[in-house]
């Protein structure tokens, strides 16, 4: 049985939460404040945490950074739950970790089905029909998992996402406001270094394969078209 921590001080919306989890057979851990939430993920170790950016103590942005800071609750996914619908919240909330947001009022339909894919991205079950190889990269689109010369890298959900993006429309241009809109979800008119940050990340976590993703200045990213004609950054 997995077990999902709920980081929210709304009493009502609590009780929903844990009603409808625990009928989808999931065990329940509930906190109202931050510092409990960040006590319980220390000591139980929950296979999910559902994060209210809006807590009474202390904002879920640094609960977020705190946990992803901490070694023993480095690797726990943490899907935020906020009534802040602002764009740049959700870039701010990805930025720090969170592997994937939902916006108040939502579906308590979609809410599981969003923990459910969250959850069967962190158990990195494999799933031989979604691996993709590209020169000396595999990608595991099911289980979220990337290889490089068969050694394993660890990369972030936004990480993930970007490079399954790039890779998908391989030799096409991806500009900037593209990536922002279908990678974070935000739009255009955004200014933000957020992509161009992710990118220099990602390059550095893909080590050999780096040169992969090419820069195409004045216009953005491009995955190469064969390893072979990867160009340099």
């Amino acid at each position: 049985m997995t077990s999902i921590l709920v980081i929210e001080d709304e009493p009502d919306l609590q009780q929903v939460l844990d009603y409808n989890l625990r009928q989808s057979g999931h065990e329940v851990l509930l906190a109202s404040r931050g510092v409990e939430g960040m006590r319980l993920c220390k000591t139980r170790t929950p296979d999910l945490v559902l994060l209210d950016l809006m807590l009474p103590d202390m904002p879920g942005t640094d609960v977020c950074r705190a946990l992803r800071n901490d070694p023993h609750t480095r690797g726990v996914p943490i899907l935020m739950l906020t009534a802040k619908g602002e764009e740049i919240d959700r870039v701010v909330g990805f930025e720090l970790g969170a592997d994937d947001y939902m916006t108040k009022p939502f579906s308590m339909r979609e809410l599981l089905l969003r923990v459910a894919a969250v959850l069967r991205r962190a158990r990195g079950e494999m799933d031989e029909s979604s691996t993709v190889r590209f020169g000396r990269l595999r990608i595991d689109k099911a289980a979220h998992r990337v290889w490089v010369d068969e050694h394993e890298i660890e990369l972030t959900s936004l990480e993930f996402k970007l490079l399954v993006m790039l890779h998908e429309r391989k030799n096409r241009v991806q500009t900037r406001e593209s990536l922002l809109e279908e990678v974070w979800g935000v739009a255009a008119d955004i200014t933000t270094r957020t992509v161009d940050t992710h990118v220099k990340r990602l390059r550095e976590k893909l080590g050999g394969a780096a040169d992969y993703i090419e820069t195409v200045r004045g216009a953005g990213y491009r995955f190469a078209e064969a390893p072979e004609e990867a160009a340099v950054r």
